[in-house]
This record gives C-alpha cells, sequence and structure tokens, in this order.
C-alpha cells in the first residue's frame, strides 16, 4: 500500500512537472528578446542631450545664446537670497543695506559677485556671464530704487 501512495505521489509530481514546462516553456526554449519591447526601452533611457567633446569634422558650429536680461538672472539665480535677506544677503528695496554698496561703484559690486562674498559663492552659484551679472546688480538696484 505505501508502494502505491509513493507511485502515485511521484506520478503526480511528475505529471505537474510537464504541465508547467509547457504553460511556462522551459529556458532553452525561449525565443530571443523581443526587438520591439528592446527599442521601447532604449527609447526611455535615452540622453537628454549629446555632448560634443571637439574635433568632430562634421559638427555645426555653435551659436551663442542671447544674454538673459538683469530681471531673468535674478529671478533665476538671485532671489532666493537677495529676495528673503537670507544668509544675511541685502534684501531687494532696502535702501539701507545697498547704499554703500551701490557708493563703491557698479564694477567694485560685479568683482564682488563674480568672485563671490561671504555666504555667496561665485557668481551666485550661477553660470551667468559677467554681461549677465552686472544686468542683474543694475536690476537689483533699479528694483532698490537707486
Amino acid at each position: 500500500m505505501f508502494m502505491l501512495i509513493l507511485g502515485a505521489l511521484l506520478a503526480f509530481t511528475v505529471i505537474i512537472l510537464i504541465a508547467a514546462n509547457q504553460i511556462g516553456g522551459s529556458l532553452a526554449d525561449k525565443p530571443g528578446e523581443d526587438p520591439m519591447r528592446a527599442a521601447a526601452v532604449d527609447e526611455r533611457i535615452k540622453p537628454v542631450a549629446k555632448v560634443n567633446v571637439g574635433g568632430a569634422a562634421d559638427a555645426a558650429p555653435a551659436v551663442a545664446a542671447a544674454p538673459r536680461s538683469g530681471s531673468e538672472v535674478y529671478t533665476a539665480h538671485c532671489f532666493a537670497c537677495h529676495g528673503t535677506g537670507a544668509a544675511g544677503a541685502p534684501k531687494v528695496g532696502d535702501k539701507g543695506a545697498w547704499s554703500a554698496r551701490a557708493a563703491q561703484g557698479i564694477d567694485a559690486l560685479v568683482t564682488t559677485a563674480i568672485n563671490g562674498k561671504g555666504a555667496m559663492p561665485p557668481r551666485g552659484g550661477s553660470a551667468a556671464s559677467d554681461e549677465e551679472i552686472k544686468a542683474a546688480i543694475q536690476h537689483m538696484l533699479k528694483e532698490t530704487g537707486l
């Protein structure tokens, strides 16, 4: 009787393994990767931009972007501190804080902004050009009434 039960369990196990193999397929029988799925994955993970490391004969000449206005630079990079007074930055509109600075002249203010001072990193942590920094400072002085 024990042998009969053991044989039935063994037969049942073999039947289950064969059925599972037929339903799921074996590892050896799996076809290659779906090309449409691979293309969809490649499209989702492709880089946002490409870098030209120079020397490419067919590379198009770079077109310089137009400089941003002082208001644009101020809003994008300066407002976080100069609009709120964070880290001791003189707030736009505070004539008392800006008067002594403005008395030094625009060139001194631009040099200070380019090199950084106190908690302010060089160029205010931006990649703004010297011309854009000057425009941002002029914007802040104008908004302050100076």
